[in-house]
């Protein structure tokens, strides 16, 4: 008998009116001089009527907008033509021709996590309050990561809370301090550390911030303005990666719905995909929330670390080693006998496992399993990180079949060495239904995190990457049926 797997009657479908302001950029400074010239020539009567008229269609979306706006004119003052004195109106009209608004979830809203939410205060007895994130794509198909928040109860009834009507990018803080050899060795990593890397790696200390880095760069570039012309791409390419790591904070308050992390550094230019979060126990009081993701630039893909406490600061960090490749990975949520295990898909198709001692770093990885059945032929990976049970890690999969259609199904690994697969369904435990297959890509079920509460099972998942709902499955009867297809060796 397949397990039996109950859906609910919970759709989160994209919701274009959810906008946030980002900065409206030109690169030629001459367009952006016509502009402010343009303003400027208005009379101060007639820019504070514009001023007001835009002020009343914007300003009730947003929280914060004077604030934005009134910087947005500092990054273009220096592009005016005299020393006159502007009136605030004038410099907020000024600053709203180089702000724009951006629907985070125009297209979609997909490819969830599930884990406990870090405040677990004023809930009934047996309910769990619950944070979601969700990968959000807005206009040019960028994506970032939002988070919606609700409580499942004893009865393992999900009631999500209302999402907040404002959004808010974070503030952005670049890396306080890099290791120096750390940062050798990813330059090293990337075919990076040139004669001309090397030099400037040679004039930091074992510790340095991004400004030290950009101060001796440029330094550095100046000194050899007259070599073979590959500096300044060099140089592009250490500050890059010193972008990719950064941290970020929010000044928003206690809802974690107005939040989103947006892409900042240039490998993230054009997405931040498939957020896996898990909560992380290092055997202290306090959970640390992982999350690996995809950071996309347009062409490659840049497997980074993404880490908080309370989901108001975040850090951000590369993933290194010469196994960190492709899509996919996803971190258990403990160590396993002394070492970070993650699982991965560095070809693509097949699934590792992979053990190391440094969180940021991963040399090997062992083959775990291959596509097997005919449902899972084209390739297979996780949806999240693995759920510890005690019969075994349990594991959601996804495969793809025919006609690129994506299902979801389970593993049980051994809780001691979990490169020893237990069990395996020979068929998907989800699959779309008729209704589920219509959307942005046809004929996909997926997850990226789940989690266990009250004996069920509890999977978000998204409907062919357009919207999400949930699923709840016996957490005994899965496992059950996993142990009934155990795998001999």
């Amino acid at each position: 008998m397949p397990v039996q797997v109950t859906r609910t009657c919970i759709q989160i479908r994209p919701d274009p009116s959810r906008v946030f302001f980002r900065p409206f950029e030109w690169s030629k400074r001459e367009r952006v001089q016509r502009i402010v010239a343009r303003v400027t020539a208005l009379s101060r009567s007639e820019a504070e009527r514009e001023a007001a008229i835009m002020l009343e269609r914007f300003e009730g979306r947003h929280e914060k907008l004077q604030a934005f706006l009134l910087s947005r004119f500092d990054h273009v003052h220096e592009n005016l033509i005299t020393d006159q004195p502007l009136s605030h109106c004038e410099r907020l009209l000024i600053g709203a021709y180089f702000t724009l608004e951006y629907s985070l979830e125009a297209a979609a809203l997909f490819n969830p996590s599930i884990v406990p939410h870090p405040d677990q205060s004023g809930l009934e007895e047996g309910s769990l309050r619950f944070l979601l994130s969700l990968r959000a794509t807005g206009e040019g198909h960028i994506s970032s990561i939002v988070f919606r928040t609700g409580v499942i109860n004893r009865n393992v009834e999900i009631a999500l809370d209302l999402p907040s009507p404002f959004v808010a990018a974070a503030d952005i803080h670049p890396n306080p301090s890099y290791d120096k050899h750390l940062f050798e060795q990813k330059l090293l990593e990337l075919g990076l550390l040139s004669p001309f890397a090397q030099r400037l790696m040679d004039q930091l200390d074992e510790h340095f911030n991004f400004e030290q880095l950009t101060v001796l760069s440029n330094q550095a570039l100046r000194r050899d303005r007259l070599g073979n012309g590959d500096s300044q791409q060099t140089m592009d390419s250490v500050l890059s990666l010193a972008r990719a790591n950064y941290d970020i904070s929010f000044s928003t308050g206690d809802d974690c719905s107005e939040r989103v992390i947006f892409p900042n550094s240039p490998t993230e230019r054009r997405g931040i995909e498939d957020a896996r979060f898990v909560a992380f126990n290092d055997g202290g009081e306090q959970t640390t929330y992982y999350a690996t993701y995809s950071a996309y630039d347009g062409q490659l893909v840049f497997p980074q670390l993404l880490q908080t406490k309370d989901f108001r600061q975040f850090k951000i960090s590369t993933l290194n080693g010469p196994e960190v490749a492709n899509k996919g990975m996803a971190l258990f949520p403990r160590k396993v006998h002394g070492h970070y295990a993650m699982l991965s898909r560095q070809d693509g198709e097949n699934i590792y496992l992979m053990y190391s001692d440094q969180l940021n770093f991963w040399y090997e990885k062992r083959l775990l399993m291959r596509p097997t059945y005919p449902w899972e032929f084209v390739q297979i990976g996780n949806c999240g990180s693995p759920i510890e049970t005690k019969d075994g890690w349990l594991v959601l999969t996804h495969g793809v079949g025919p006609m690129r259609r994506y299902t979801i199904g389970a593993i049980l690994l051994d809780l001691e060495d979990p490169g020893q697969v237990i069990g395996r369904l020979r068929e998907p435990l989800l699959e779309p239904t008729q209704e589920e297959r219509e959307g942005y890509v046809p004929n996909v079920v997926y997850s990226c995190g789940s989690l266990i509460h009250a004996g069920k099972l509890v999977m978000p998942y998204a409907m062919s990457d357009q919207s999400t709902s949930f699923a709840t499955v016996s957490v005994e009867e899965l496992i059950n049926e996993l142990k009934a297809t155990r795998i001999e060796r």
